[in-house]
């Protein structure tokens, strides 16, 4: 039997926050699960309105993939187990703040925002981060990340608090260290951090920087600190990326013109001004022949799983291993969800339990991105390889053997999909900009 892309799980437990998605490997998997669901008689009555007064002609299985990719069908997310302060508004407002604040970092430049520019798409628009210095990534865009359940392009953090904290150690991002950040949270943020998570410890007698991840002299400092102070300078490390990760747990997308043309079509309304025929063209090839929907799955348009496509790499001379290296940066993270800092039960803690490591396609494989949004966001993949939308269509057309492990692409029949086709799912993709909202949070902050 042909093993499913991008399956790397040793059980079918359901995945926190990913929901059924899971089981969805296919374009008639998909699609029979949305007519198990109840979708028939309405995916029925849509086909047989659209049939009987247009040209536009769409099968139920059609109809069942387009209505799967709907904005409007995103759940609100699963809470974090690990982050029990992810809803919290004060948690959102304390998180924002510090997302914007230049002065945790090294230099004094660089913050979250810097990077994840809100008055973009929460990104930054180069090939490569640029921080203190040019990172090794294309920055990923904040927006619509509670949904996930691994971050990072090669997963190697397994929540979006563990996340925020990734960066602001990194010599190449914000180039800090905690006890500075930690100082830092003391002087101008004491009051809101007290309401929510309780008082600060003393920082009395602690090096001005230290960790465990930093420069040599810091790496010392970190190892000089008595053990039960590094736990509370750890604690409160943790709470600020808790904080962080709620307010963007509240980042979204809109609807686009997409999302109004399937829901139209389905009502059987006028899809009048909605999409072209180029766009509808490249629709039907999207859920279609191009078979984009083997990945680019339900409303946010990603399985949430990691593929080689054959991508070529930054530096030739040293090809990126991805997902088999993160899963492993993972499983040691002292911020994972099985560690102390993290506020689920272990039993809480399916996608990191039950994880495979041993995969062989994992190797070269990097997380699939959401495509929504994406024509206002080049350059594209892990390192920004290709400039233009263009560049990537052609691309997967050629499905080109992958430089270090296989690439899935190779799998796909056909793939070879012509100029025209290649144009008609271009214009497709530019029709799904829609605008990005701060959605409020859902619940009062948890007793400190």
């Amino acid at each position: 039997m042909k093993r499913p892309l991008g399956v790397e799980l040793l059980s079918t437990l359901p995945a926190r926050r990913k929901g059924w998605r899971r089981h969805l490997r296919s374009g008639l998997g998909l699609s029979l699960c949305l007519l198990a669901l109840g979708g028939g008689a309405v995916l029925g009555l849509a086909h047989s309105e659209v049939e009987g007064s247009r040209a536009e002609r769409w099968s139920p299985q059609e109809l069942a993939l387009m209505g799967s990719l709907q904005i409007s069908q995103l759940r609100s997310p699963d809470p974090d187990p690990s982050n029990r302060f992810v809803g919290s508004e004060a948690a959102a407002r304390l998180g924002k703040q510090v997302f914007n604040d230049v002065r945790f970092s090294s230099n004094g430049k660089v913050s979250c925002a810097s990077c994840h520019n809100p008055q973009g798409q929460f990104e930054d628009g180069r090939p490569r981060g640029l921080g203190v210095a040019e990172g090794l990534r294309r920055t990923m865009p904040s927006i619509g990340m509670a949904h996930s359940a691994w971050f990072f392009w090669d997963g190697r953090k397994d929540s979006l608090w563990a996340q925020a904290l990734g960066p602001l150690e990194d010599a190449r991002e914000h180039g800090g260290n905690r006890v500075q950040y930690v100082r830092l949270l003391s002087q101008h943020y004491a009051q809101p951090y007290r309401e929510l998570f309780g008082e600060m410890p003393r920082l009395d007698g602690l090096p001005a920087h230290a960790s465990p991840q930093g420069s040599e002299a810091e790496r010392a400092a970190w190892a000089a600190i008595p053990e039960a102070r590094r736990e509370d300078v750890n604690r409160v490390y943790a709470n600020m990326g808790k904080a962080i990760a709620a307010f963007e747990s509240r980042l979204q997308y809109g609807e686009s013109r997409v999302d109004r043309y399937i829901a139209a079509t389905l009502k059987g309304t006028s899809t009048a001004g909605l999409l072209n025929e180029q766009e509808k063209a490249g629709l039907r090839l999207f859920i279609g022949r191009g078979q984009c929907i083997t990945c680019h799955t339900g409303p946010l348009m990603t399985d949430q799983h990691f593929h080689n496509t054959g991508i070529p790499p930054f530096n030739p001379e040293q090809p990126e291993r991805g997902r088999v290296d993160g899963l492993r940066a993972a499983l040691s993270d002292e911020f994972n969800c099985l560690g102390r800092y993290s506020d689920a039960k272990p039993q809480q803690c399916e996608e990191l339990r039950f994880a495979n490591g041993k995969d062989p396609h994992l190797v070269g494989a990097f997380k699939t991105p959401s495509l929504r949004n994406v024509a206002l966001r080049p350059p594209y993949m892990h390192a920004g390889q290709f400039a233009t939308l263009e560049q990537v269509l052609e691309h997967y057309a050629r499905a080109p053997e992958a430089v270090l492990g296989h690439s899935e692409l190779r799998e796909l029949k056909p793939r070879d999909l012509g100029r025209q086709e290649q144009a008609q799912l271009l214009s497709f993709l530019r029709a799904l900009s829609g605008p990005v909202l701060e959605k409020p949070a859902s619940q009062p902050a948890p007793a400190p």
